[in-house]
């Protein structure tokens, strides 16, 4: 079956505006790749606002960043005061602060494994954010109109990668993921270098492939580190 939706670009542009010495995350002294790997998969302070060396290096709200990506999801998918819409991975929120700011009155929901994330997230939005896996969402068939997942899928091992999936098909009409991919051996070693949570190792091919095989029929982006 083929049935997915289409290959779109909304994020890349935030992902290639970064800078990543991919040597140094492997070979730096203090926080060599595998001691940072194992700070950041406790998805707690050492992820979002410890040392850059291990993940983000402080995760904080700016004004304006998200403006572009909300915009583009809100056209896309003509997103209203009435919509109803989750964000799984939802991190501190500041995506769906954003969408609130363009829409008000649009009702939003997010969830994160983080309970870190959560506790510091944007304040419009923090009392609509909850601590839950993608793999078991607390709401019925079709009670979005839009789900967005960026940069969450490709953290998790194939069999909870095909719940998650199975998961953001059910709950919501349209659907938007971001995941890690890459399309050469140089974009590959760029990916195993820098990545700290990933378990899905995926050209773009075999992410198609997954969508398929759970019957995902929303969008998709891949971003790739060059």
């Amino acid at each position: 079956m083929s049935g997915h939706g289409e290959l779109l670009d909304i994020v890349g542009a935030k992902h290639k505006a970064v800078y990543r010495d991919y040597i140094s995350r492997v070979t730096d002294p203090i926080y060599p790749k595998a001691k940072a790997a194992e700070l950041a998969k406790k998805w707690d302070f050492e992820y979002w606002d410890g040392d850059r060396r291990i993940n983000y290096g402080g995760y904080y709200y700016r004004p304006g960043y998200w403006t572009p990506v909300a915009e583009a999801l809100i056209d896309r998918y003509e997103l209203n005061a009435s919509s109803r819409v989750l964000d799984v991975g939802c991190g501190k929120g500041f995506l769906l602060a954003e969408m609130r700011h363009l829409i008000p009155g649009i009702t939003v929901l997010g969830v994160d494994i983080s309970g870190y994330a959560i506790a510091n997230s944007h304040p419009s939005v923090t009392d609509y954010l909850f601590r839950s896996s993608a793999t078991e969402l607390p709401w019925d068939d079709q009670s979005f109109d839009l789900v967005i997942s960026i940069n969450t899928l490709h953290n998790f091992h194939c069999f909870d990668l095909e719940s998650a999936l199975l998961e953001l098909e059910r709950v919501a009409l349209n659907k938007f993921v971001v995941v890690e991919s890459y399309r050469t051996e140089s974009e590959k070693a760029n990916l195993i270098y820098w990545q700290v949570t990933c378990e899905a190792f995926c050209t773009p091919e075999e992410w198609v492939w997954w969508f398929n095989h759970c019957n995902y029929s929303g969008d998709f982006e891949f971003i790739y580190f060059d």
